[in-house]
């Protein structure tokens, strides 16, 4: 691909998560890693939901993508991707999991719904820093859907 026919996006990240310390500490982790992309956060499912199908709300353009907490009050991540993925308009979006969860269920059950990758939050030394450079790569390098 010539250099003149690349387009480039501003990509912006739906962060889904209830906790406002962990939240922090992605926001944190971008800012240490110089992403700059836009960030909006939503402590819930049904909230995000909301915002991507832009009921009461701005809705969030394309590209995006979606940082994924699993255990939420509410509407819990897996709930969330069950309505995700069956939403015509919203079913071919790039989702990573960001959660606390190691159990192999829950990783099963997340890839599963198609998910681009699971990430450990517990993991938020040096393998955390890992997994946000790997972001920031992600979305600089591959074409996201419009």
């Amino acid at each position: 691909m010539r250099e003149e026919d690349r387009v480039v996006q501003t990509v912006q990240i739906l962060l889904v998560d209830d906790d406002d310390v962990d939240a922090e500490t992605v926001l944190r982790g971008f800012k240490k890693h110089k992403i700059a992309n836009p960030i909006t956060v939503c402590d819930n499912g049904a909230d995000a939901l909301k915002k991507l199908r832009g009921d009461d709300c701005e809705p969030l353009t394309r590209p995006y993508i979606i940082l994924l907490d699993l255990n939420m009050p509410g509407m819990n991540g897996f709930e969330f991707l069950d309505e995700l993925r069956a939403d015509s308009t919203l079913q071919n979006s790039v989702v990573f999991v960001l959660t606390t969860s190691k159990a192999k269920e829950d990783r099963a059950r997340s890839y599963k719904h198609n998910v681009a990758g699971y990430i450990v939050k517990s993991n938020v030394g040096p393998s955390f820093q890992l997994g946000v450079e790997m972001l920031g790569a992600y979305w600089t390098t591959v074409t996201l859907p419009a």
